[in-house]
């Protein structure tokens, strides 16, 4: 069993011991600690509530009822959303002036996976800071219960996937008129969970004929849910066999897109953003963000629209402060993920897919074509398992003064840049592992060069004193 307890939110394994899995006693504790933080950091003119959804997961019924009852016992309201998409939730939170949101998704982890993302009051994931403190109240327990004439009231709505549809439908780069009448056909594949009940909704409003598969919001995921190559087989062969025009693929919480072209093969998730962005930096000013292991090709994309790329350390929230300081209309992260400012400061597979399909529309391309007039770039991605104790900052620093003469940069981990190719490696925020991205223009020099990494990583590892 695991339980990651970490600024970024709580996610673990359903069972075991207190602290060991993501136990009805972990999920009430940091419930209890978030919400008692967001009560002192609202605005006084803030109702003290908080917004609640969840993907389809088995668990997800069983810790909602959880996070409902605790939220309850500490005097705050509750607006449950029921199923609604991660995006979704981060639009209400705003929306319905509460003083945070809970969504209950452990994104692309497994089914025996759940976890409580947090929220500030504006809809977008609490700070380091925040994160540190939520921690700190749990450990102490540091925080007090209503008494019963203070007790809060739970409120159903679900008319906020349909609010969010509405917004993304009324903004001037979606062309509803464009895409309608290309009579796109399109292949669904939401992994059996709540992308199954959102996405059908938007297209249909597009004008899209939907063929759906593994679209039934039970949380049983047929296949890994990850929008990775290897877990969209099911889709890439629907596509060739109903000769749809696209397929869509979206990870459980839908803040992921990835998407398959009329042949079967991938569009590649690194190109979601890339396609995106290029439509959005043609009808918006500024620059444009994605973090530092995402592809050069937005470089590329962005400079052909006479803006710059810049580069963020991993997370979204962190891509949201650069997207914010540097004014850009439009930034993500290379798993699929769309952040359009105007819309709201989040990760959006559905705003994704519908600037995809005004771009897709207006080019007069194929989606074969559409991607082939972006350059290639290729991105071998690997992970190496951390030993306990491992000293995984003294490993980095050593990596570092080997390459001290090669351009780098330390602001998430390290990425050393080789002329027209780069490695990255940093430890994951949600998993016990140091990640190894490298990139180039074939995946046979990409992968060699992710090889060469790890190679040199693991001698270097052998060498290191452990911390005692």
């Amino acid at each position: 069993m695991t339980l990651i307890k970490s600024i970024s939110g709580i996610r673990g394994t359903i069972g075991g011991a207190p602290g060991t899995g993501l136990t009805p006693l972990d999920v009430t504790r940091y419930t209890a600690a978030f919400a008692s933080l967001m009560r002192k950091r609202a605005d006084s003119g803030l109702k003290p509530a908080i917004v609640l959804g969840r993907d389809a997961r088995l668990s997800g019924p069983m810790v909602a009822d959880l996070v409902r009852g605790t939220l309850v016992g500490l005097g705050i309201d509750v607006i449950d959303l029921g199923l609604a998409t991660t995006p979704t939730v981060e639009m209400a939170v705003p929306g319905e002036g509460a003083i945070g949101g809970i969504i209950l998704t452990a994104s692309h982890n497994p089914a025996q996976w759940n976890a409580l993302k947090l929220l500030n009051a504006n809809g977008e994931f609490i700070s380091a800071a925040d994160g540190a403190e939520v921690l700190r109240i749990a450990e102490q327990d540091d925080w007090q219960a209503a008494d019963v004439h203070e007790l809060g009231a739970v409120r159903n709505d679900d008319s906020w996937t349909k609010r969010h549809i509405d917004a993304i439908l009324a903004l001037d780069i979606v062309d509803v008129e464009a895409v309608a009448a290309k009579r796109f056909t399109v292949v669904l594949d939401a992994v059996n969970s709540v992308g199954g009940v959102a996405v059908p909704v938007l297209l249909d409003r597009l004008g899209v004929e939907v063929i759906k598969i593994h679209c039934e919001p039970n949380g049983r995921f047929p296949h890994n849910p990850e929008p990775l190559p290897e877990h969209l087989v099911d889709l890439c062969s629907t596509v060739r066999e109903r000769k749809a025009h696209l397929g869509i693929a979206v990870d459980p919480d839908v803040d992921r897109l990835a998407l398959v072209c009329e042949d079967g093969s991938l569009f590649g998730e690194e190109y979601t953003l890339v396609a995106c962005a290029d439509h959005v930096l043609a009808h918006r000013p500024g620059d444009t963000v994605s973090n530092l292991s995402s592809t050069r090709a937005l470089n590329d994309v962005a400079a052909r629209h006479g803006r710059t790329r810049h580069a963020s350390a991993v997370g979204e929230v962190n891509v949201v402060e650069l997207m914010r300081k540097v004014g850009a209309p439009i930034g993500g992260e290379g798993n699929g993920g769309v952040i359009l400012s105007e819309l709201h400061y989040g990760r959006d597979a559905l705003v994704g897919i519908a600037l995809f399909l005004t771009l897709l529309a207006k080019s007069s391309k194929s989606c074969l074509a559409l991607r082939r007039s972006y350059p290639d770039y290729f991105i071998s991605k690997n992970k190496i398992e951390l030993s306990p104790g491992m000293d995984v900052q003294a490993i980095v620093d050593a990596m570092q003064a080997r390459y001290a003469t090669q351009p780098h940069s330390t602001i998430d981990g390290l990425r050393i840049e080789f002329g027209n190719t780069w490695v990255h490696l940093r430890r994951s925020n949600t998993e016990p592992i140091i990640r190894i991205y490298a990139e180039a223009a074939g995946m046979d020099d990409a992968d060699a060069l992710a090889g060469r990494i790890m190679s040199e990583l693991k001698e270097i590892a052998g060498t290191v004193v452990q911390p005692g």
